[in-house]
């Protein structure tokens, strides 16, 4: 957490991390050093004006720095512990936005497709380290991120179940909720979702 401060759940014990800080990391990472499981969930989003708007290239700094970078960052940091602990798996919290993107959210778009090549990237690279890495994708999930958002949302805890049971059976990827589903299978049609994708709502 950015902000352990005032956290207070029973049997979990809260660690101070931000993906942006690499310092942050580290430190993390040495005192998790019996960590066999990593989830990249760290994600932020925001809308904007268009990908021809002026402060396009600012927002996708920004939130590359946390959807991408910070992915990277925490892999990299958390990876070689799960190695040397015998093995243990890397969960990337993508979305179905990695293979469309609305002009409006662009940036949250280009960031989350750079994180699915980052993740099947990672998946080559650590199978023979005993690592198995999945790739989560997911429509709105009810979350403070998606607040301000009127559609159609995933419980959370439906989100964790069905990531975790995909996990279990050794899925690589996890398609949560049918708009992933969807997005998914049109990807070899002629007239795949990404080409016209509805407005959101």
């Amino acid at each position: 957490m950015r902000n352990p401060d005032g956290f207070d759940v029973p049997g979990i014990t809260p660690v101070k991390l931000d993906v942006t800080d690499p310092e942050s990391i580290t430190a993390a990472a040495e005192k998790c050093s019996d960590v066999t499981l990593l989830i990249n969930n760290a994600g932020i989003g925001s809308l904007n004006a268009g990908v021809l708007d002026p402060a396009f290239i600012d927002t996708c700094t920004n939130i590359f720095d946390t959807n991408f970078y910070g992915m990277i960052r925490a892999t990299q940091a958390f990876a070689p512990a799960i190695t040397k602990n015998g093995g243990g798996a890397v969960i990337n919290v993508l979305s179905d936005a990695t293979w469309f993107s609305r002009p409006i959210l662009g940036a949250y778009s280009a960031s989350k497709s750079a994180a699915w090549s980052f993740t099947n990237g990672l998946r080559v690279e650590l199978r023979d380290q005993g690592i198995e890495v999945l790739g989560m994708h997911a429509g709105f999930i009810d979350t403070d991120m998606a607040g301000g958002v009127d559609t159609k949302k995933t419980d959370p805890r439906d989100v964790a179940a069905a990531t975790l049971e995909g996990l279990e059976n050794g899925q690589e990827e996890v398609l949560v909720d049918e708009q992933a589903r969807l997005v998914r299978r049109t990807l070899s049609t002629e007239h795949g979702y990404y080409l016209d994708p509805p407005d959101i709502g």
